[in-house]
C-alpha cells in the first residue's frame, strides 16, 4: 500500500509540474468584427490590458476568449480551465477604480493565471439611471457599438506556481502521515 501511495504522489508531482510549466496563451487576439480601443488605459498604460468595441454578445465574447485560453501554445495541449462570474464591481478592485462595467467573467487556470473579461453595455448600465444612459453611448469612427469588452490578463511567475504546488504536496503528505499514525493508534486501542 505504501509503495502504491508513493507512486501516486510521484505521478501527481510530475503531472502537476508539467501542467504548471506549460506556456499559456498570452497575446490575446482581437474580437472578430471589433474595433480596438485607443483610449488611455486600454493600450500600453496598464500592462496586459486591451479593449474592443463590438456588437458581439457577452456569451460570444467570453466563449471566444475561453476557447483561445483553454489550450497551451505548446502542441495545443488542453489546460484545466473554468469560468467564474463576478459582480460588476469586482473589476474596480482588480483593474482600475474608474472601469465601467455591466459584467465581469474570469477565465482561470488553477494555480496558474487568469483572464478577466469585462463588458460594458451602455444601454444596460446598472449604475446609471435609464434616462441618463444615452450619455454612455459607444460611438467610434461614426459607428455605434453595443459593448466595450476589456481583456485583462493576470499572470504568475513559474517559480511562484511551483513553490505553492510543492508546498501543497508536502502539506498533504504530512497530513496523510499524521492521519495514518492516529488511525493506527486508534486501531491498537480497539
Amino acid at each position: 500500500m505504501n509503495k502504491f501511495l508513493k507512486t501516486i504522489f510521484f505521478l501527481f508531482f510530475l503531472l502537476g509540474t508539467f501542467y504548471l510549466v506549460l506556456p499559456a496563451p498570452k497575446n490575446f487576439p482581437a474580437l472578430p468584427d471589433s474595433v480596438k480601443s485607443i483610449e488611455p488605459g486600454d493600450t500600453i498604460q496598464i500592462a496586459n490590458v486591451s479593449a474592443y468595441y463590438t456588437d458581439l454578445s457577452r456569451q460570444e465574447a467570453v466563449d471566444y476568449y475561453f476557447k483561445y485560453f483553454s489550450r497551451s501554445p505548446f502542441l495545443q495541449i488542453p489546460l484545466i480551465t473554468y469560468k467564474l462570474n463576478h459582480p460588476p464591481e469586482r473589476i474596480r478592485e482588480v483593474l482600475r477604480a474608474t472601469q465601467q462595467s455591466t459584467f465581469v467573467e474570469e477565465i482561470v487556470h488553477p494555480l496558474r493565471e487568469s483572464v478577466f473579461i469585462n463588458g460594458f453595455e451602455w444601454n444596460n448600465d446598472p449604475f446609471t439611471p435609464p434616462a441618463g444612459r444615452v450619455k454612455n453611448i459607444l460611438i467610434v469612427n461614426g459607428e455605434t457599438y453595443q459593448f466595450k469588452i476589456t481583456v485583462f490578463y493576470q499572470e504568475s511567475a513559474i517559480w511562484q506556481r511551483l513553490l505553492i504546488y510543492y508546498l501543497s504536496l508536502i502539506t498533504i503528505w504530512f497530513i496523510y502521515k499524521a492521519y495514518l499514525e492516529i488511525w493506527l493508534r486508534w486501531q491498537k486501542k480497539r
